[in-house]
């Protein structure tokens, strides 16, 4: 089907991890090393300066946001406006810090660039892992074996995490554990239908995954086994990089996309987000 897309925000040098929370969404932008917060009528607040770069973003189960850092591979929290430390996983993290999924427990997963801080068009992008942190800080490496994990879910009955291989084009499952450690992985969905590169995503009510296809201009719905049955093709001068759903209602799906101009973007101001309204409202975390 035909989407509208309405604008909310832009100006941006990279926006990624979005998130939707009591009302509000919040964002990072990368080389401005601002962590935003924005309402539904585009009016934006920074909230944070992350001198190390702002990456995956989460919430413990009292409203505490949590916001990955990347070049340092730290995990911060923000507290009464307070950049406070939460764990500190540089021992643990090749490459810089990337996207994160937060549970219900305040058990985060957050995923990494791999050795040497490689781009992701790379082939033969080398096995890496998620790295879990718990409430209390306490860190350990989890999903060994996960190419280039991105964007991840938590399922809403809190069993299953998916997390995309960028490299990989697929999205593996994980069943968690009591604990939060991560048992076998199993394939969730393949390129066997469309083939993509998955970037951020989220969950919806009927068990789909919307993601941004990173170098493929669409963002899609997928479902488990990989059939696409929606999506949303940008303009050739931009990139989807990630998407959430959010809203009063969970409907409204917010979407991040890059303009493809010269440079470095850390150079450019070509990013924003934009809205429109899907079916199936939003599940699960993040």
């Amino acid at each position: 089907m035909a989407y509208d897309l309405e604008p909310l925000i832009d100006g941006g040098s990279f926006l990624e991890c979005p998130r939707w929370r009591d009302g509000r969404w919040y964002v990072s932008d990368f080389y401005r090393h601002h962590v935003l917060e924005v309402r539904p009528d585009g009016a934006t607040t920074v909230i944070a300066e992350v001198p190390n770069q702002p990456a995956g973003l989460g919430f413990l189960p009292d409203g505490t946001l949590l916001i990955a850092s990347m070049t340092d591979r730290r995990v911060l929290k923000l507290v009464d406006g307070e950049l406070l430390l939460h764990a500190d996983v540089s021992h643990l993290a090749p490459g810089n810090l990337n996207d994160m999924v937060v549970d219900d427990a305040g058990r985060a997963y957050i995923g990494h660039q791999g050795e040497g801080n490689l781009g992701f068009d790379r082939v033969g992008y080398p096995p890496s892992f998620l790295i879990r942190v718990d409430p209390d800080g306490g860190s350990r490496i989890e999903a060994d074996g996960v190419v280039f994990p991105n964007g991840a879910v938590i399922t809403p009955d809190g069993a299953t995490l998916i997390v995309g291989e960028t490299s990989n084009g697929r999205y593996v499952a994980y069943p968690i554990g009591a604990d939060g450690a991560l048992g076998e992985q199993r394939l969730w969905a393949g390129s066997g239908h469309v083939p993509f590169s998955p970037d951020g995503c989220c969950l919806d009510a009927e068990g789909c995954i919307w993601t941004a296809a990173v170098h493929e201009g669409r963002f899609l719905r997928i479902r488990e086994g990989g059939e696409v049955v929606d999506e949303i093709v940008v303009p050739d001068d931009q990139r989807a990089l990630a998407c959430m759903l959010g809203g009063e209602d969970g409907r409204t799906l917010a979407l991040v996309l890059l303009g493809t101009g010269d440079g470095h973007p850390k150079d450019r101001r070509t990013a924003s987000v934009v809205t429109t309204t899907v079916d199936a409202p939003h599940a699960g975390r993040p």
